[in-house]
């Protein structure tokens, strides 16, 4: 009995989970159903409405307070709110992902506008390995959709969610809609790596926890940081651009590339990897305090008891005594 006891405890979690898929995919089909436009707007004001009341509006607000110690609390509060609002928004766009990237550089202006065109064509045809940094800003899935949609070839890193309802149904999506897709897992780093030296692009979010990560500032604190695309720089020496998403009113949204980065490099002339990822990091604080409502300040992003402990100076070994005559 008390080993039936601790397998249901082991596999609980991801039965419960399986259960939901039902669920899930019955809302999918609902936003589907309800249009892109309206599908948009009924997810935002859903999680605006319940977030606050969810544990993780706790995180949320501690984490505005941090990054912006100046401002009063009615601002606060609503930066979170707006944070829900884009998070709900985001989740009810998977429905319609493979219309809602309408971009056309012939054309009128759409959904979707793109500044630095020529960047995303001649990153395409420039024939160089190179890595793209994003992060979760806005509907962050655009910009793998838009690499794809201009024939830029790119495995997008990513990790899958916790639910493995949520995980399947986006990992559908995904598939319909991007390029190549790489989870991120023990031994994907191969892969990845098998990427560049194709000639490949890889793409990755760079502003979650990573445990083993390198230590960054973020708003002035500590974290830690992913360091693959910086290690990947470093050892094929290749261009980084950073992608970002803005939400624009109206259901509209613009894309942007920045141009390469010149990142820093060590006496020997290679380049540094905590400094690359530095150098990534601060890009995306400019964009989160460009547009502080869009970002996922749910995420524990700050996490001090879990940097790395400062060495302590080894003490000095006591002089030997003096023989006694």
């Amino acid at each position: 009995m008390l080993r039936l006891a601790l397998i249901l405890q082991r596999h609980l979690p991801r039965m419960a989970g399986l259960a939901t898929i039902p669920l899930i995919r019955g809302l999918f089909l609902i936003a589907r159903a309800l249009g892109a436009d309206r599908a948009s707007n009924t997810g935002g004001w859903l999680a605006r409405t319940v977030g606050p009341w969810l544990p993780s509006h706790k995180i949320a607000v501690a984490n505005i307070r941090a990054a912006f110690p100046d401002l009063d609390e009615a601002s606060v509060q609503r930066i979170a709110r707006e944070a829900w609002d884009n998070l709900g928004r985001t989740g009810a766009e998977y429905a319609h992902l493979d219309t809602l990237f309408d971009f056309d550089p012939e054309g009128p202006e759409k959904r979707v506008s793109v500044q630095g065109i020529d960047q995303f064509v001649a990153v395409r045809d420039d024939g160089k390995p190179g890595l793209l940094f994003s992060a979760h800003l806005a509907n962050w899935e655009l910009p793998a959709i838009c690499a794809e949609k201009f024939g830029l070839e790119t495995t997008a890193v990513f990790r899958p969610p916790n639910n493995p309802a949520a995980a399947q149904l986006v990992a559908e999506v995904r598939r319909k809609t991007m390029g190549g897709l790489a989870a991120s897992q023990p031994g994907a780093v191969f892969a990845m790596q098998g990427v560049i030296e194709r000639g490949g692009h890889l793409g990755q979010l760079i502003d979650q926890h990573f445990t083993r990560g390198v230590v960054v500032e973020f708003f002035g604190r500590p974290v830690l940081a992913n360091p693959l695309l910086g290690k990947l720089a470093r050892h094929h020496d290749c261009p980084v651009h950073g992608a970002r998403v803005v939400r624009r009113p109206g259901g509209r949204f613009m894309l942007e590339l920045t141009p390469a980065l010149d990142l820093p490099r060590d006496a020997s002339g290679q380049i540094d990897v905590q400094g690359a990822m530095q150098a990534m990091t601060s890009v995306v604080e400019g964009w989160v305090r460009e547009n502080p409502g869009q970002w996922l300040w749910m995420h524990r992003r700050w996490r001090p008891n879990m940097l790395p402990k400062p060495k302590t100076a080894a003490q000095p070994s006591p002089a030997p005594a003096e023989p006694v005559s």
